[in-house]
């Protein structure tokens, strides 16, 4: 019983602990490029940005903070729109039900722009709701190209390489300038990635953006004006003291708002929150429980065994020679039931890991869904990117993990051996044999 009990908490120390390692890790991954990081952004209640509620970040203020002894490099984005020159775009049932027919003759082309000085770094990348599928990421010499989705690529025939235009959208209300330019541009690589909520209109379809050099997508509207920036700190540097040195500088801070790039990804880091919140219940509890059991299952195995220790002691073998004798035998009994839980954890980990996940993870997803009915967040990839969570866990389990529950469940079994053998140890043969009548 003994051996079954420690197999069976070891195996959930074992996984518990695998949980976090592999928490960890996804976290390490997805939060690689913003853990040392942070966003500028428009301040909502005071400025209401573009007339399309979009961004309109000066492009001086970027510069101010980008020239900052703190700042090794930052990503700059224009939201626009404009039409394809030729080529259709993607629609589904959903994005037709309830179209207008003035709409769908004024944005029946109508893809959006993401401009970007480096679109490795661009929000939906590092998020991974975008994924480059071949070709080559935007950087910031480039001029006149394209990150085009694999779909809307096939829809229309096209490859990288091949040349295409835009123009743009009189009929956007953001183009305020009543901008009619067109203009000619390369793909340069395609991507990947589908909405995962409900979507109203084609233009938050994933299929129908084009990422864009920053060029490009202010040309459209005329002028550039910029959703957000995201500036990366200098490894050495302290991120809170850099946002607060930051807040120094010569800029309007009433019409903007400075945020830890982390902050963006909530639903994130509350699914990451939430796994360790569990594993760590699970890894304490197991020992606790452990504990518990195990002391008193000694006990019962101690009181059995008074008469046995009442002949060492009068065979004159010390207390410590007998407690060692206990010791070594809940050592033989503990090496198989070690042995034994790693297996048993390298079968049921994965199972027990993703299983806690999606439990964290489905809890999340109705919290979202009460917070988009109610303000009525649309289904784009911005969206979706703010409201990614983890979604599998690579659960392995490592010699030091392996290390770590041995010796905890060990210093758990010989405190539960102490506790249960004191009693035993500190009466005298006399009094053993007397409690055995």
């Amino acid at each position: 019983i003994i051996l079954l009990v420690i197999t069976a908490m070891s195996t959930l120390c074992l996984i518990s602990l695998s949980i976090k390692d592999a928490t960890n890790r996804a976290s390490k991954e997805t939060f690689g490029n913003i853990t040392n990081s942070f966003s500028m952004e428009i301040n909502r209640r005071v400025n209401l940005g573009t007339p399309r509620g979009g961004g309109n970040i000066k492009g001086k203020d970027i510069k101010k903070i980008a020239e900052s002894k703190d700042i090794y490099d930052y990503v700059k984005r224009i939201n626009s729109v404009a039409d394809l020159v030729d080529y259709d775009i993607i629609e589904t049932q959903a994005t037709t039900v309830n179209q207008s027919s003035e709409r769908a003759q004024n944005f029946k082309r109508t893809v959006m722009l993401t401009g970007v000085n480096n679109s490795l770094k661009e929000n939906k990348f590092v998020s991974g709701v975008y994924k480059l599928v071949e070709g080559e990421h935007l950087i910031n010499q480039d001029k006149n190209k394209i990150l085009m989705h694999k779909d809307l690529a096939k829809k229309n025939n096209l490859k990288i390489g091949d040349k295409i235009k835009i123009k743009s959208n009189l009929f956007d209300a953001d183009n305020e300038k009543g901008a009619n330019e067109t203009i000619e541009v390369e793909i340069k690589g395609l991507f990947d990635g589908h909405n995962n909520s409900n979507v109203t209109s084609a233009q938050e379809l994933y299929e129908n953006t084009l990422i864009t050099d920053l060029d490009t997508a202010a040309k459209v509207y005329g002028n550039a004006v910029y959703q957000d920036a995201t500036f990366f700190v200098k490894g050495d540097k302290n991120l809170e003291q850099v946002i607060k040195n930051v807040k120094k500088l010569d800029i309007n801070w009433k019409q903007y708002t400075l945020v830890k790039s982390s902050s963006n990804y909530p639903a994130l880091q509350q699914s990451i929150s939430g796994i360790y919140s569990i594993a760590n219940k699970l890894f304490i509890g197991s020992l606790i429980f452990a504990g518990i059991i195990v002391s008193l299952l000694l006990i019962l195995w101690m009181n059995a065994r008074k008469r046995e220790i009442a002949i060492f002691l009068s065979l004159g073998i010390s207390k410590l020679t007998i407690f060692g004798q206990f010791l070594i035998e809940l050592l033989f009994i503990s090496i198989p039931a070690f042995a034994g839980s790693y297996f048993l954890a390298v079968y049921t980990g994965n199972m027990l890991g993703n299983s806690i996940l999606n439990k964290v993870t489905e809890n999340i997803t109705k919290q979202l869904a009460k917070q988009s009915a109610s303000t009525q967040l649309g289904g784009g990839a911005e969206v979706d990117g703010f409201n990614k969570t983890l979604t599998s866990l690579n659960i392995n389990i490592s010699s030091q993990i392996i290390m770590y529950v041995i010796l905890f469940m060990s210093l758990v079994l010989i405190i539960s051996l102490v506790i249960s053998s004191i009693s035993s140890l500190k009466k005298s043969p006399k009094e053993l044999l007397i409690d055995t009548k």
